[in-house]
């Protein structure tokens, strides 16, 4: 699972997602992408199980580049506890993902089984995405 080594604080507070991602919202590595188009949060095990989904599908050539990183820690509190008493512990991480940022790259296949790669991954996530391809991809 996808989670920092240390982080400069444990508790972090749930914060807003407002406007479009202005960094991270074209393709730079592979040919194609799959590119969020609303804004929320990605947990760790969304991105892994996303992860696992586009190499099997792939059947493990070309590659993946995940673009995305859980660094922001989410709390809960037990079930059944009064209120009061502080804030919970860290029980998992996320990604915030802002509309227009890309998540996934591929390179090194066809675009159809990227297509197809992507679909698999994009119903691991809890976010509208939508497939992209490199501006200057020439299809091969």
């Amino acid at each position: 699972m996808l989670m920092p080594k240390r982080v400069k604080y444990r508790k972090t507070q749930r914060g807003r997602m407002r406007g479009k991602a202005t960094r991270g919202n074209t393709v730079a590595f592979g040919d194609f992408g799959l590119k969020a188009m609303e804004p929320g949060w990605v947990t760790q095990r969304q991105i892994e199980a996303s992860r696992v989904a586009l190499t099997r599908m792939m059947k493990r050539e070309g590659k993946v580049w995940i673009r995305i990183f859980p660094d922001k820690s989410v709390t809960k509190k037990p079930a059944e506890t009064r209120m009061g008493s502080g804030k919970g512990i860290p029980e998992f991480w996320v990604a915030v993902v802002k509309p227009g940022t890309v998540l996934f790259e591929l390179g090194g296949i066809t675009k159809n089984v990227a297509e197809e790669a992507m679909k698999l991954a994009a119903h691991k996530l809890a976010i509208r995405t939508k497939f992209v391809t490199r501006v200057d991809y020439q299809g091969a």
